[in-house]
């Protein structure tokens, strides 16, 4: 054998010694079926979209909500409709940090194991500077950012076991704050920066990333279309999206994003590239 034949020989013997065995975890299979899924938030709007998206995928879901018992029930006879079993409650305020840690070890004791977390419970209103109480930031910083930390840390254990995922929804106003939602605003630019955190925390065997909504859908109580008109202009799409856009955002993090982690995806119709 030629002596430099000889060297690459060694040198390939040598690298594959000291390069860890790599083995396929949860989310590198296409198949999602027997997977797990806790949604926060999940019996309404995005949540639900995800809900549903995430079922199709063949995953068994656990559905979090807080006050929206009706439609929870009413997702989870639909869900189990189609597939027997498949969807599971879980009722909890978010703001009281001292339940969370016993709903991820009820959920993993009703559903034998967790895969994915889905951090997409979210509270929402404007706090105008001079005008903000004390109560409106701890509820705002308690559901989007508090919760999302400790029910990732609580999941944390159980993801590495599964090799699973977090997927947090985070906002494009994160990098860019909405007028009069200073707190809003703030509290998700701490989950984009928990994103990146738990990213470097968890790896290799937890993989963590988010997605950044623009225009997706508006808020229950904003009728006010000459604004909505107003902002849509300044999307380069010139149109809001669908929930679906989200959950299927989620579903790639998800299914088919294995070498991805610490990222923020927006999907905001171009919003964000304009300066």
């Amino acid at each position: 054998m030629h002596r430099g034949s000889r060297l690459a020989s060694v040198l390939r013997r040598t690298i594959a010694k000291t390069m860890p065995e790599h083995k396929p975890n949860a989310t590198e299979r296409a198949d999602l079926s027997g997977q797990v899924v806790l949604i926060t938030g999940g019996a309404r709007r995005i949540g639900a979209c995800l809900a549903e998206t995430l079922h199709a995928a063949g995953m068994q879901v656990i559905l979090h909500y807080r006050s929206s018992a009706t439609l929870a029930h009413a997702l989870q006879e639909k869900l189990n409709s189609q597939r027997e079993n498949s969807c599971l409650l879980m009722q909890c305020d978010l703001a009281q940090t001292g339940k969370l840690k016993p709903m991820v070890d009820e959920c993993v004791k009703q559903a034998g194991r967790l895969d994915v977390l889905v951090n997409n419970a979210s509270a929402f209103y404007p706090t105008p500077i001079g005008k903000t109480e004390t109560s409106q930031w701890d509820t705002l910083l308690d559901v989007n950012l508090k919760a999302p930390y400790f029910l990732s840390q609580a999941a944390a254990p159980h993801l590495r076991k599964s090799g699973g995922c977090i997927v947090n929804l985070v906002d494009i106003y994160a990098d860019r704050p909405l007028r009069d939602h200073a707190v809003y605003s703030a509290s998700k630019a701490g989950l984009l920066s928990l994103t990146r955190s738990f990213a470097q925390q968890l790896a290799p065997e937890v993989r963590v990333n988010g997605i950044s909504p623009g225009a997706i859908l508006w808020p229950e109580n904003d009728h006010d279309e000459i604004g909505q008109q107003r902002l849509l202009s300044r999307v380069p799409l010139k149109r809001t999206g669908d929930p679906e856009d989200i959950a299927r955002t989620a579903l790639f993090l998800i299914r088919s994003a294995p070498y991805i982690t610490g990222h923020v995806i927006p999907v905001d119709g171009g919003r964000s590239v304009l300066p």
